[in-house]
């Protein structure tokens, strides 16, 4: 545990900074309930698999390939049905849909946990900025695609991050999602996680008349293999920081596994949570129009892949 977790609070939920998944859901029989996480193999994802399956629900685990979603799910006990789900590979995600379609699964939530982290120079994918690509744009297939297996209140959670502060003006530059004319490491994973939360908002609005909600979380600042593409200086602060600052992976899972299934936050959508309580995003990240705007965009991209 990190020193600041000691001191820090708890918000109305009853939950903080220094709650763990485990916390956030002790009592909790999620029995009968099936859960999807993206990214099951490693940090977060792997701490939500193995908390979700431990209360008892079947938990759908994603990965790269099938054979890392097979070893995370034989890792952990309870209930678990790995599939294969290259989020950069468009192919991957839709054969990922066609299977659990063809499995009959019903989805009580879809956590979009997997993601990249500032790529330390451009690269791309059909075009478009890698990690764009990979954190919103295969999230929106597979999300998209799996509505229809959504339970009358199914619940989405999109792994956003206070990293979308760094985002560009307006919250995203949809004249420059190539990257090609002007890339930023951080700039270009900010631009990702704001896709993420105006994704959540506008599928909030979506869902309006219905009891299925949509939210953004926060997870923290937590030490995974996420930031492997740091720079040296920036890893070295990182490891310096972490007895200090940084939340530990049982932490950081907290909120997404309190916002998919903790009965307190049925019904709450649209939101942005950090600390397992709804917090502040950036003014931007509540304009109605930019997020039209990216759903429409991303349907056209969706459109023109192989």
């Amino acid at each position: 545990m990190s020193l600041f977790a000691l001191f820090a609070g708890k918000g109305p939920s009853g939950f903080g900074y220094g709650s763990t998944a485990e916390q956030v859901t002790e009592g909790l029989s999620l029995s009968g309930k099936t859960i999807l996480i993206t990214g099951c193999n490693s940090g977060l994802g792997h701490e939500a698999l193995r908390v979700l399956a431990l209360r008892g629900a079947t938990v759908v685990g994603t990965a790269r390939s099938l054979e890392k979603a097979k070893a995370a799910c034989a890792s952990v006990n309870g209930k678990t049905l790995p599939f294969a789900c290259e989020l950069a590979d468009p192919a991957s995600v839709r054969a990922c849909v066609a299977a659990i379609y063809a499995a009959g699964i019903r989805l009580d939530a879809i956590i979009c946990n997997a993601g990249i982290m500032a790529l330390p120079k451009l690269e791309q994918a059909y075009g478009l900025e890698l990690q764009f690509f990979t954190n919103h744009i295969g999230h929106f297939i597979l999300v998209t695609g799996l509505l229809d297996l959504l339970t009358d209140d199914g619940r989405v959670v999109m792994l956003s991050s206070a990293g979308h502060n760094l985002a560009p003006k307006g919250g995203i530059d949809f004249d420059n999602l190539a990257g090609d004319k002007g890339y930023r490491d951080w700039t270009q994973y900010g631009q990702s996680k704001m896709a993420n939360l105006l994704f959540a908002k506008e599928l909030s609005r979506r869902f309006a008349g219905t009891k299925k909600t949509a939210n953004a979380v926060h997870p923290g600042v937590i030490q995974t293999n996420l930031g492997r593409h740091m720079n040296p200086v920036m890893q070295f602060v990182f490891g310096l920081s972490d007895k200090i600052a940084l939340k530990s992976i049982a932490q950081g899972a907290a909120t997404e596994v309190y916002v998919a299934v903790h009965p307190a936050a049925a019904g709450m959508t649209g939101k942005y949570f950090a600390d397992c309580n709804i917090a502040k995003s950036r003014g931007d990240a509540d304009n109605a129009e930019t997020a039209r705007k990216l759903w429409e965009v991303s349907e056209q991209i969706v459109a023109k892949l192989p």
